[in-house]
């Protein structure tokens, strides 16, 4: 088996590379990887196998979920009392911004891991100029 990492040859049933102490049995991300934008939805341990790239994608999608869902919950604790919005609609909105964040969080915690910061901002200029380091090599 081909460490993916030191290139070295090792045993077949290796767990790890005799080299380099890698890990032999990791798949490593590609830009080749198909993803949807609600893989943003996905735990801890499906996130950090994604590539940088995506979970760029990712994090530009939550974030724009989440402050949809921020503008949303503010417009319903503003409506006047006249409105009739009942409390567990509220709730909702309240619960949906949380789990938004929560989401946010963690994929902004993957990316610290990785590149030692999280992106204030992810547009499409961050997105292209990565893409062509990425391709460029």
């Amino acid at each position: 088996m081909i460490c993916s990492y030191c290139e070295q040859e090792n045993e077949l049933n290796a767990a790890t590379c005799h080299f380099c102490f890698a890990p032999l049995n990791i798949k490593r991300p590609s830009l080749d990887m198909v993803i949807s934008e609600e893989d943003y939805e996905k735990p801890f341990p499906i996130l950090v196998t994604y590539h940088t790239y995506h979970l760029l994608l990712l994090l530009k999608k939550v974030r724009a979920e989440r402050t949809e869902a921020y503008h949303l919950m503010r417009s319903l604790q503003k409506a006047p009392e006249t409105v009739g919005i009942d409390s567990s609609t509220l709730t909702f909105a309240e619960s949906q911004y949380r789990a938004y964040t929560a989401r946010m969080k963690v994929i902004e915690g993957v990316l610290i891991d990785r590149m030692g910061y999280k992106p204030k901002r992810v547009d499409d200029k961050l997105l292209e100029r990565l893409k062509m380091k990425i391709q460029n090599g």
